[in-house]
């Protein structure tokens, strides 16, 4: 097989290939080499959409504030600082709300394991400014279902709405708000979507860690759980925010995983679809991630390549659409300009994802999209006794959806 598999780099606009490079310094060297080696006709404005876009901007302003000023345009860094600080203020507030939901779990003999939020940029950056997170995600036994649900409506959170809520098997975690604090909060009681093999929730909690950011304990995934997890959500989004590609690079540069674990993963759960190759290839083209033998072995392999070149074509796609639609909207263009861009997303993604499954997961993906959905309850409320109605009524709600919500934004 040949190992010289490459990413074409060509493919890429000037704005994102400088805004990889700057999530690749480390050091002082590579400062004064990208200095040197910096484009002139950046447009800086598309830059800082695509620093939004990948949720990379606290990174990024973290490295470019190292930088020669006069490199740099002034607003460009002010305005970068000023979503770094605002992430600051968020992933506290998050921080807080973290503390206090783990006390009333943990009081009330709830077991609970936070997948994402302050405890892993605190874990993967050292710093929990350093990456963003719009809510909390807790993992919890499905046994403790009703009695959590019970104990986020005292707190103030309220429900969203789910027809069919009964077929848990459809859903993997419920999703819940609270307005005063402006906090949403996603509770699992799976760690991904059905038929997915999981480890159950008490081998999770033997592997925890407790994180140091908080004054009461707060639980978090093991090293190997944590990085495998990530993988597989990474995956399932099609990686198109860089985001999660970062957090990927964070984990293999501190070699804080079992080399082995991915190999062990692919061989006892084919389901996963060599998502931890594709990392591998992605991470290591696109952030010069370092990888060792064993890593490498998973980026050779036939399948991982294609769904890496897949999911590449389609990291370039997202940012391209995600430009086109702010610039739609700045300008204010007809609806069907908007509509085009959105029905683009939602079919690029679905094509990719779909690409990625196996049969059976194929067969449920179809069965899926079938079935009424949270978004379409947001849309068109209708009371339970009608319900059933979300069935033919689905395909429509989609379309509204599309052509009105994000207009109207």
């Amino acid at each position: 097989m040949d190992n010289n598999f490459n990413l074409d780099f060509d493919l890429l606009s000037k704005e994102l290939c400088l805004l990889l490079e700057i999530l690749k310094i480390e050091d002082e060297n590579s400062i004064k080499k990208l200095s040197i080696e910096l484009p002139k006709d950046i447009d800086w404005e598309k830059f800082l959409s695509l620093t939004r876009h990948h949720r990379v901007y606290p990174l990024i302003y973290s490295k470019l504030i190292k930088i020669d000023e006069k490199i740099v345009p002034s607003h460009v860094i002010q305005t970068l600082y000023n979503d770094y600080k605002k992430n600051t203020f968020q992933m506290l507030h998050l921080s807080g709300e973290m503390e206090q939901v783990s006390k009333v779990f943990t009081e009330n003999q709830i077991r609970l394991l936070f997948l994402k939020g302050p405890v892993i940029a605190a874990d993967l950056y050292g710093d929990i400014s350093l990456r963003t997170s719009k809510d909390l995600d807790i993992l919890i036994q499905i046994t403790d279902l009703k009695r959590a649900d019970e104990f986020l409506l005292i707190l103030g959170y309220e429900r969203e709405e789910i027809p069919c809520a009964k077929w848990k098997w459809m859903n993997h975690h419920v999703t819940y708000f609270h307005p005063q604090k402006r906090i949403e909060i996603e509770l699992h009681w799976r760690i991904h979507p059905y038929p997915t093999k999981v480890p159950n929730f008490n081998e999770l909690w033997e592997r925890k860690r407790i994180s140091e950011i908080t004054s009461y304990p707060v639980y978090y995934l093991g090293v190997d759980d944590l990085f495998l997890f990530l993988v597989e959500h990474g995956a399932r989004h099609a990686w198109f925010r860089l985001r999660w590609l970062v957090d990927i690079d964070q984990i293999l540069r501190k070699r804080i995983t079992n080399n082995n674990i991915l190999q062990k993963n692919q061989q006892n759960n084919q389901q996963n679809n060599h998502s931890g190759g594709q990392a591998i290839i992605l991470a290591s083209q696109l952030l010069n991630t370092p990888i060792n033998q064993e890593m490498h072995l998973l980026s050779t392999e036939k399948r991982s390549r294609k769904q890496a070149q897949m999911a590449y074509f389609f990291i370039i796609e997202m940012g391209n659409l995600n430009e086109l639609q702010h610039k739609d909207n700045m300008a204010n263009y007809q609806k069907h300009h908007t509509l085009l861009t959105n029905v683009k997303k939602y079919f690029s993604l679905n094509r990719y994802l779909f690409s990625q499954k196996s049969n059976v997961h194929k067969f449920i993906f179809i069965i899926k999209l079938f079935f009424p959905s949270s978004m379409d309850v947001n849309t068109l409320k209708l009371p339970k006794f009608l319900h059933f109605l979300y069935f033919p009524l689905r395909p429509f709600l989609w379309f509204w959806r599309k052509t009105r919500y994000k207009v109207l934004k």
